[in-house]
């Protein structure tokens, strides 16, 4: 991921746990993931839904308005004569879609106050986090029943660290993205533990477990690259790791990650065994298939949205 913003350049040295951690305290925290949208959630969630209702509270919210309006006519949906009504979006988007896109929209707005005047390539950078909450929730749909959208949200939030990064270590981020672009044989893990001695992994579950937020969203943004050392969340770990691998394949936005995805190298990742591996030969063949077609249409779906 570059950075469009002049830093002067400064000495950087690792810094340890407790200066880390102290850093973090002034870090703005995100309000948005602490309370969606309440009234919205409730009507979505119940029995009776009825799409005027719905209409009438999206309203209520310009910037949810006009990523609505922006989906429901993306190529994706084929619809030939554009839609400009709310009632009309709604009910060709669904309630799944509408609960997703009410929740990215003030998480959105969130993570770039966080970032504040680093210029990321913003677009591209969603693009890979809205992408993989997608494809997380089309992994987990394969072995679960997903769990209202706690899949989703944690593939929308797996990156924050990078976020958190730019936001309270500007000189160890600016360093970093330097060396990144420079080439070199460090991946981007290896490479944030040796500037700032931290990787993005790990200082987004400080940073989560600081804002008070539940331990799966902590567990999940720790170890969305080593899903094997999660405790209690390790199927959605998993699946965030094989959803982000794919996206990255895929190269659907930028994550900030310069290694190359290759086709199907997924399936050698310990996400892909810990979900995967009890199917047989045939099961996981129709698998990957799946997912290959669900990926596909990600990016029709991410015009409408960022």
């Amino acid at each position: 991921m570059s950075l469009d913003v002049h830093v002067p350049q400064a000495a950087c040295e690792p810094l340890g746990f407790h200066q880390i951690e102290n850093r973090l305290k002034n870090c703005a925290c995100l309000p948005s993931l602490s309370s969606i949208d309440s009234a919205l959630k409730e009507l979505l969630g119940a029995d009776q839904r009825y799409t005027s209702q719905i209409a009438e509270i999206i309203r209520r919210d310009p910037s949810l308005t006009s990523r609505l309006l922006r989906m429901v006519n993306s190529v994706y949906y084929g619809i030939s004569k554009p839609i400009k009504n709310i009632e009309e979006a709604v009910f060709y988007l669904g309630v799944r879609q509408i609960r997703q896109l009410a929740m990215v929209t003030p998480i959105i707005e969130d993570f770039q106050r966080l970032a504040g005047n680093y210029r990321f390539q913003w677009r591209e950078f969603w693009q890979h986090c809205i992408g993989t909450a997608l494809m997380t929730r089309e992994v987990i749909d394969i072995i679960q029943t997903p769990n209202e959208e706690i899949d989703y949200v944690a593939g929308l939030i797996h990156d924050v660290g990078k976020i958190v990064m730019a936001s309270t270590f500007p000189e160890h981020f600016t360093e970093i993205c330097r060396r990144q672009s420079g080439g070199g044989g460090l991946g981007l893990l290896e490479l944030e533990r040796e500037v700032l001695g931290m990787d993005h992994a790990e200082l987004g579950g400080i940073y989560i477990k600081k804002q008070m937020l539940p331990d799966i969203f902590v567990e999940i943004v720790r170890f969305h690259h080593l899903p094997e050392r999660a405790d209690k969340y390790g199927n959605i770990a998993a699946a965030v790791q094989v959803a982000d691998l794919l996206v990255r394949h895929a190269r659907i936005g930028d994550s900030g990650n310069r290694m190359e995805v290759a086709d199907e190298s997924w399936v050698e990742s310990a996400g892909w065994k810990i979900l995967f591996a009890h199917q047989t030969a045939a099961e996981k063949a129709i698998t990957r298939a799946s997912l290959k077609r669900s990926l596909e249409g990600i990016p029709s779906i991410l015009e409408g949205l960022v």
